[in-house]
């Protein structure tokens, strides 16, 4: 149990770590108006690992990773709350339908878990892509006090969803590779409880 829990948050940490680096510098920024908005596969990473370790655990480590490339990037740094919220967001999703709902952990059936993990990836990423641009604009009108909150609301919606299909198509099909090494590392069961 103690030497499941060590991997868990060993992996965790790992996922965090790599969700920053992949948004931080991996990613394109489009410049709106005053604000600014990007193309990324940040989102891929909080999938991926909520589908490896779980939602609450990879919603928290992919929400922490990202937050911390935005606090460290002065255009993002005041958004950092609501990153943490929409990515665990993310997280918990992706985690209860794939691992709740689905069991892909306990499937052995290759196209169920496809199927079960596309939706799971889908249903979290869509949340994003609706929550984030919402989210940022009452955000961005209420606490930040920007009324160019108007211009940016659109360009985020449509940024969302390009990164929200690129984000499934890439989590989907590396989680699927990684799947026969992670069960036959013997640490594939234990992750789902």
């Amino acid at each position: 149990m103690i030497q499941n829990n060590t991997y868990k948050l060993s992996l965790a940490a790992l996922f965090a770590a790599l969700s920053y680096v992949v948004f931080t510098f991996l990613q394109i920024k489009i410049p709106v108006g005053g604000d600014m908005t990007s193309i990324h596969l940040g989102n891929a990473v909080v999938v991926l690992a909520s589908l490896i370790i779980g939602g609450p655990l990879g919603g928290l480590a992919g929400a922490i990773g990202m937050s911390i490339g935005d606090f460290f990037d002065p255009v993002y740094a005041p958004l950092v709350p609501k990153t943490l919220i929409c990515k665990l967001c993310i997280g918990l999703i992706t985690g209860f339908i794939a691992h709740k709902i689905g069991k892909i952990t306990s499937s052995n059936d290759q196209k169920y878990v496809l199927r079960v993990s596309a939706i799971a990836a889908a249903a979290g990423l869509l949340f994003n892509v609706i929550a984030d641009p919402i989210i940022g604009y009452w955000y961005k009108i209420l606490i930040l006090g920007k009324p160019a909150a108007d211009l940016s609301l659109t360009i985020n919606f449509v940024s969302s969803g390009i990164n929200a299909v690129f984000s499934l198509i890439v989590s989907v099909v590396v989680y699927m590779a990684l799947r026969p090494a992670l069960k036959q590392s013997g640490f594939f069961l234990k992750l789902a409880n």
